[in-house]
């Protein structure tokens, strides 16, 4: 019997710990540990773990067959191009479902932005990700990820994204005017090739650290994308699929973009599956410029639809932002006895808070110990920026209940005693 330890064979690294079986909101080890993931395993387990609706498509789907040429029709992406349309802003007309990823799918909405516009050049936030291709890996607002890489996609500028608790411009949201849109105008005139075909924005930042923009935020950002004729496009991956207590955080900030991108959350219990949702103008893009061969899955279309039909109900979504208003006033109480947590956000269940040092400045090595005690207590924690922020994320799978957003609490609470007490 071979004696390797697969953690020396796998390319990446991995924790000493295997786990067995998820069930719901929780997983368990091969010890028989439990712990309530706060991050929906990549944040992509809206319905939670062996959802037994989305297990039940699948299974029955792969009776018929697994996958067909999307050059053909069929019940399982028919279904899904509908109900996409139907939960999405009304603007939004077209889905184009052959997209392998989160990251496919931003790259896709960028090349039907610029063959529409005739230009080239696209606008992201500071702190952004956005995807792993090369393409997104350039437009990232992060610095450490572009690093390694000499060829990077050359036409891409970062603009301050609307972090009001650190204010890039020095500034307060009540008294701003929403500078951090403003200011675009300058980057447009000075740091440009003055071909800027579209911005792309996270509506609440994903891996960024969480940060909600303030009321106004995003009508002003239309409004200026409107004067300069520039495609405004949401990175829906994290956001999207009830994730904020709406289909979309579109509706929630009551905007209509030109694209929304969506994935991870769509899949319902872990199906790989995404989809770019334009308005007309954006059609057209010629299938051979974008297309993967595991687009458009047929099993993942059947998971979706289901998952699509059980998170549009009112009384789910309904529950989606109960459920985080329990936590975030949970979270608020607990800033008030905990110092090191000094800002508490989010919409729905998605969810942030930052450590920070007494003097104000991000405690990222803080963040990284608590996420790791996490496990003591029965948590599963990520941080923001890949280890480099200092937020820890709280998101949940979305079928969570308040007695499970009350036990979710009690565990951070003792988390926080045993690591965060004087």
């Amino acid at each position: 019997m071979d004696t390797t330890n697969v953690r020396d064979l796998l390319y990446y690294p991995v924790s000493a710990r295997k786990m067995v079986r998820g069930e719901g909101i929780f997983l368990y080890d091969e010890d028989g540990n439990e712990y309530l993931d706060c991050a929906s395993a990549t944040f992509n387990l809206s319905l939670g773990y062996s959802h037994p609706a989305v297990i039940a498509a699948m299974k029955e789907q792969l009776d018929v067959f697994a996958h067909l040429t999307s050059s053909v029709q069929s019940e399982p992406v028919n279904g899904l191009v509908r109900r996409l349309v139907e939960v999405s802003p009304g603007n939004l007309t077209k889905v184009h479902p052959k997209v392998s990823g989160g990251s496919t799918a931003n790259e896709g909405v960028i090349k039907m932005a610029q063959q529409a516009t005739g230009r080239s050049e696209v606008i992201s936030l500071f702190r952004s990700h956005l995807g792993q291709t090369m393409m997104m890996t350039s437009m990232s607002g992060n610095a450490f990820r572009k690093e390694p890489f000499p060829s990077l996609f050359p036409r891409t500028l970062q603009v301050p994204d609307p972090y009001c608790f650190r204010c890039f411009y020095g500034q307060r949201p009540d008294t701003c005017g929403m500078m951090c849109v403003d200011r675009i105008e300058d980057f447009l005139e000075y740091a440009s090739t003055g071909q800027v075909a579209a911005v792309i924005v996270e509506p609440i930042s994903g891996n960024g650290g969480n940060i909600v923009p303030p009321d106004g935020y995003f009508p002003k950002l239309r409004a200026f994308c409107d004067e300069h004729d520039i495609v405004l496009i949401f990175d829906e991956i994290q956001t999207g699929i009830g994730r904020t207590g709406r289909m979309f955080a579109a509706q929630h900030f009551d905007v209509e973009p030109d694209a929304i991108t969506t994935a991870k959350g769509l899949g319902g219990s872990g199906a790989q599956v995404a989809a770019i949702l334009t308005n007309e103008r954006l059609a057209g893009l010629p299938a051979n410029h974008h297309s993967f061969t595991y687009g458009a899955n047929l099993l993942a279309a059947a998971a979706a639809n289901v998952t699509l039909d059980i998170v549009r109900q009112p009384e789910f979504l309904a529950n989606v932002r109960a459920t985080g208003n329990y936590i975030l006033g949970r979270l608020a109480d607990m800033r008030t006895r905990y110092p090191a947590i000094v800002d508490v956000r989010g919409v729905g269940l998605m969810i942030g808070f930052e450590i920070a040092h007494p003097d104000g400045k991000p405690a990222v090595k803080l963040t990284n110990h608590l996420a790791g005690a996490a496990g003591q207590h029965g948590l599963i924690l990520r941080t923001s920026r890949y280890g480099y922020g200092n937020v820890l994320k709280i998101r949940p799978p979305l079928i969570l209940t308040l007695d499970q957003a009350e036990l979710l609490c009690d565990r951070l609470e003792s988390l926080f005693r045993a690591e965060l007490s004087a």
